[in-house]
């Protein structure tokens, strides 16, 4: 006989939780949900318009370039930042105040707000006070990021490779430390070669947390906006307009809510798989190495 007495007064222990999710994401989610299927002419006149602002977000060919220059900046970011910080790792003292030092400095970047970053750059880059311009101007390098798209695209490359390599190499650094001391005593009785250790040993040990380095920088370079609009402004041009940008000029600028809201949804969606991709392609890589260790 069950004689176990059920108390539901435990959900309102959750209730607080439900609250906050619903305040911070639910609804916000429901509220652009429902102006993407709405044509927005003022407080009390609106239409059903269906799927027409998603068609027209997904045929406007200003938003493809920016879609493009999105996925083209979000490749070079993850291309330089992921071995940049591996290889920071691997060179990082392990233990002793020299550890403690570097872990603070190797911060520091981590810490400063990203507008304040963009305005460090936007000052350090100028060829009349900043440091980069005037010395890349006394080298006769005609660098100039205002009316040059490469230099304002090496520029703001630069200036996120500065500001975020350092997470990178923190997380990579933490899972360096959590290899046993065993492991290393065996390779150096084998005499492996540092490439070795770093093949077979270290790499292997740091695929969870390279999942996770990536899936982090990836969502923050597609959604990156303060630093390069502080920097160049979008400029020259439309070089550097990425799609975060566009997507305040529609909602903020020029009030086109119902596009707005469904160009926000499409933005979410393709964030969302490209994460679900790449995190489901790397775990069944991982079980099928597994499963081949284990054969």
């Amino acid at each position: 006989m069950n004689n176990k007495v059920y108390n539901n007064r435990a959900w309102l222990l959750v209730l607080p939780m439900l609250v906050l999710v619903a305040f911070s994401a639910i609804i916000p989610l429901m509220t652009v949900v429902n102006y993407s299927v709405q044509d927005v002419l003022g407080p009390n006149a609106s239409f059903f318009t269906g799927t027409e602002w998603f068609r027209t977000m997904l045929n406007d060919s200003a938003l493809q370039a920016a879609f493009g220059r999105q996925i083209l900046f979000s490749l070079i970011i993850l291309t330089i930042q992921i071995p940049l910080g591996i290889g920071i790792a691997l060179l990082m003292p392990k233990k002793g105040w020299q550890a403690s030092a570097v872990l603070i400095l190797i911060t520091l970047p981590l810490l400063i707000p990203w507008n304040v970053v963009g305005s460090i750059w936007q000052i350090f880059t100028r060829g009349d006070i900043g440091l980069m311009g005037w010395g890349l101007r006394e080298l006769g390098i005609n660098y100039n990021i205002t009316r040059n798209a490469g230099d304002a695209w090496a520029t703001i490359i630069l200036m996120d490779v500065w500001h975020w390599t350092p997470l990178v190499a923190m997380l990579c650094y933490s899972g360096l430390r959590s290899i046993p001391e065993a492991y290393y005593q065996a390779a150096r009785i084998d005499r492996a070669s540092k490439w070795a250790v770093f093949r077979y040993i270290q790499l292997p040990k740091l695929t969870n947390v390279l999942v996770i380095a990536v899936l982090l920088r990836f969502m923050h370079s597609f959604m990156i906006y303060a630093e390069p609009f502080v920097l160049t402004g979008g400029g020259p041009g439309s070089s550097t307009t990425f799609l975060s940008q566009s997507l305040a000029t529609m909602a903020i600028g020029q009030q086109d809510l119902g596009p707005s809201a469904a160009f926000s949804i499409i933005y979410f969606l393709v964030i969302l798989l490209v994460s679900w991709v790449f995190y489901t392609t790397i775990m069944h890589l991982q079980k099928d190495k597994n499963s081949q260790g284990g054969a």
